[in-house]
C-alpha cells in the first residue's frame, strides 16, 4: 500500500473509518462495503452520479479516464478537490457525497 493510500485513513477521520483494497493497480476506497472513491498513480477520485457530478465539473475537476483497446474509457469517478487533503472536514463533506451517489448506483441486491 502506498504512503498516500494510508494518508487518506487521516484525511477521512471525520466522516468515519474506512478501508482500501488494492484492485486494477490501485486502491478502492470504501465505508460500509461501498466503493465510493479510488486511486490511482497517487491520485484520489470520488464517486459522482447524476446528482453531485455538478459539483466536480463547476470545479473544474476531471474524470476517471483510461485506455482499453484503442479507445477511452471514462468512469463515475472524478478527481478530488486538492484541499480535502489538507481538511479533514471538507474531506468529508466531499465523501458523504459521494458515499451517497454510491449508494444511489449500487446494482439491485438478490434476494
Amino acid at each position: 500500500m502506498s504512503a498516500f493510500v494510508e494518508t487518506l485513513h487521516d484525511v477521512f477521520a471525520e466522516f468515519g473509518a474506512i478501508n482500501t483494497r488494492r484492485m486494477f493497480g490501485g486502491h478502492g476506497i470504501y465505508r460500509d462495503g461501498l466503493m465510493f472513491g479510488l486511486v490511482q498513480d497517487d491520485v484520489l477520485y470520488l464517486k459522482a452520479d447524476a446528482q453531485n457530478q455538478a459539483s466536480f465539473t463547476e470545479a473544474g475537476l476531471e474524470a476517471f479516464q483510461y485506455e482499453q483497446k484503442g479507445r477511452r474509457v471514462r468512469l463515475s469517478y472524478f478527481k478530488a478537490p486538492p484541499a480535502i487533503l489538507d481538511s479533514p472536514s471538507e474531506a468529508a463533506v466531499w465523501a458523504r457525497r459521494s458515499s451517497e451517489a454510491a449508494f444511489r448506483t449500487r446494482p439491485p441486491t438478490r434476494r
